[in-house]
């Protein structure tokens, strides 16, 4: 695999994620909107509710390694 495809991968599996915390969201407080959950702290429905911020953290977790790739990318 090379870097693109491996950038290419990891921009769907962030997207994809970004749907299913945003689904999530909507089952907790429904109407929430992409920009809502930039400060999921302004609902404290989803600031308490552990599948959400388990949903986040994975999220989180993917953007961390693309950002980790990208620099190393940069720095070769």
């Amino acid at each position: 695999m090379n870097q693109t495809e491996i950038l290419t991968l990891m921009r769907e599996l962030i997207e994809q994620q970004r749907k299913v915390v945003l689904s999530s969201a909507h089952r907790i407080v429904p109407g929430l909107t992409e920009d809502d959950l930039l400060q999921p702290n302004d609902f404290p429905e989803l600031e308490m509710h552990p599948h959400f911020r388990h949903e986040e953290g994975i999220l989180d977790g993917l953007q961390i390694a693309q950002a980790a790739f990208l620099r190393k990318l940069q720095e070769s």
